[in-house]
């Protein structure tokens, strides 16, 4: 059976509703949410700010239609690889294909676009965004010759600020045992000074016995007599 022709349009104000509902539905497989758990006012409020990140001049936004009907999209932007380096760079940031469109070569069709734009560009480099147990994702761009680069973690400001603030506390079973060490090397310092010192007084004892050894001995080393 012969796939269906794919056409590949830019997100304009006319399909912002269109790519609306698309990243909802990628949003929801992603999350594991049902659609009726979704309120209105969510669905208003990501209209907005999706109104306005593609309204920025380093987004852009595709579609991937069959037959007048949406099925897939890509988000694009251009920034460098690093600080270091100046080329441009495309970065796929995000890529979803619905699923009874699936393996109909949708997803190839938006990368293909997406190599284009880079031209377009004259980036030399493409970056693709993809989320480290999206195995399938991972396996399409492993086909396409992407390679990995950098693994990103996130993580929010205040847990970031929580998990360091909780470093700088005292520990006090780590304050305990540092405690415990610290007597015992005081412990074994004051033995070796107890047991040096009776061996200084007992070697002054064999002297003074011996022959001719002189009869009186002055306050032993240490002592307050």
């Amino acid at each position: 059976m012969p796939r269906p022709a794919i056409t590949i349009r830019r997100v304009t104000p006319e399909l912002e509703g269109d790519f609306t509902a698309l990243c909802t539905a990628a949003h929801l497989e992603a999350s594991g949410d049902g659609a009726a758990r979704v309120p209105p006012e969510t669905r208003v409020a990501s209209e907005e700010r999706i109104a306005v990140a593609l309204a920025r001049d380093d987004v852009r936004a595709l579609l991937a239609v069959v037959d007048d009907r949406p099925v897939g999209y890509v988000v694009l932007s251009q920034r460098p690889m690093s600080f270091l380096i100046d080329s441009p760079c495309v970065s796929i940031e995000q890529i979803f294909v619905a699923q009874e469109a699936r393996r109909s070569g949708a997803a190839r069709a938006l990368v293909k676009a997406a190599a284009q734009y880079a031209d377009l560009l004259g980036a030399e480099q493409i970056a693709s965004t993809v989320p480290a147990q999206g195995r399938e994702a991972n396996r399409f761009f492993a086909r396409l010759g992407f390679s990995s680069y950098v693994v990103r973690r996130v993580t929010t400001t205040s847990a970031l600020r929580r998990r360091l603030a909780a470093g700088e506390e005292s520990h006090p079973a780590v304050d305990l045992v540092l405690q415990r060490r610290r007597w015992l090397r005081a412990q074994a310092h004051r033995a070796t000074t107890v047991d040096q010192l009776l061996l200084r007084r007992r070697s002054l004892r064999a002297r003074v016995a011996r022959p001719g050894a002189v009869s009186h001995l002055g306050p032993a080393p240490g002592s307050d007599t």
